[in-house]
């Protein structure tokens, strides 16, 4: 067996010793959703050997408003992503511009903030503008966390593209933004997809913005989740279940789309 081949299986079997214990959280969260009521609270647990049923399943769809949570997720995840675009996707080319090294460290230096720095401001800004339980709030909120990734993201792969190529557009005839629109924009089509990927999830899975600032009518499924425990008891099968299919459409997306992330991620960081 060759050198490479074998560095190769070794590297294999690390990352598979690694993914085990992933692994297995998800896989006992998903057989406690199939669990009855017994099943989930035996001790000593039951890892295998149980007779699966899709109570609790039924149960969430049927007694909670599930549909409208996995909306209201959707729509402020997508909302996050294409704001974080919008504004970040500019920025980072006029830090890059204009070589604003100062600003770039500033922005990095607001995404290690511990999130729940900003939830009393927030908490009050959008309680005297009346934003609470909105979904402009929401999004607003995300973009505290995911807008500082996107930029710092992109940054890497604007500084990759060469100089000549912005002076040639604009000797050209082309104006600034349209060098921005029609050059620039293009040729960073990866970055804007792996920072466009990780936004998404972030907003996703995001827990404490929503579970604070959201109301009836904006609960994400993670503020959902932990609104179904309950002092008096709770139901471990439905919580698994809600928990699974909060999971679920991350992991789906997650592995659809790695290499798009891991390529994206490798190149900014090579080109930055």
């Amino acid at each position: 067996m060759g050198k490479e081949k074998r560095r190769s299986m070794l590297l294999f079997v690390c990352a598979i010793a690694i993914s085990i214990p992933s692994l297995f959280v998800f896989y006992w969260m998903f057989s406690v959703s199939i669990k009855s009521d017994v099943d989930s609270t035996a001790y000593p647990p039951t890892f295998f050997q149980f007779t699966p049923t899709f109570h609790a399943y039924d149960n969430i769809f049927g007694t909670t408003p599930f549909i409208k949570y996995v909306l209201n997720t959707l729509i402020v995840s997508i909302g996050t992503v294409l704001a974080g675009l919008v504004i970040g996707l500019p920025a980072a080319y006029g830090i890059v511009r204009w070589k604003l090294q100062s600003l770039s460290v500033a922005i990095l230096a607001t995404r290690m903030i511990p999130s729940i720095s900003f939830l009393v401001p927030w908490f009050l800004m959008f309680r005297t503008l009346r934003l609470s339980d909105t979904f402009a709030g929401l999004i607003m909120a995300q973009l505290t966390i995911n807008l500082p990734m996107v930029i710092w993201l992109m940054i890497g792969f604007f500084l990759e593209i060469p100089k000549e190529l912005h002076d040639s557009s604009r000797i050209d005839g082309c104006s600034e933004w349209k060098c921005f629109w029609k050059v620039m924009v293009p040729l960073t089509r990866q970055g804007i997809a792996a920072s466009s990927i990780l936004s998404f999830i972030y907003a996703w899975n995001n827990f404490l913005f929503p579970v604070i600032l959201a109301g009836r009518n904006t609960k994400t499924l993670p503020a959902a989740v932990f609104s179904s425990m309950s002092f008096e008891q709770i139901d471990w099968s439905s919580l698994a279940a809600m928990a699974s299919m909060v999971t679920l459409p991350v992991l789906i997306l997650f592995l659809f789309t790695q290499k798009h992330i891991v390529a994206g991620l490798v190149s900014g960081s090579v080109k930055g």
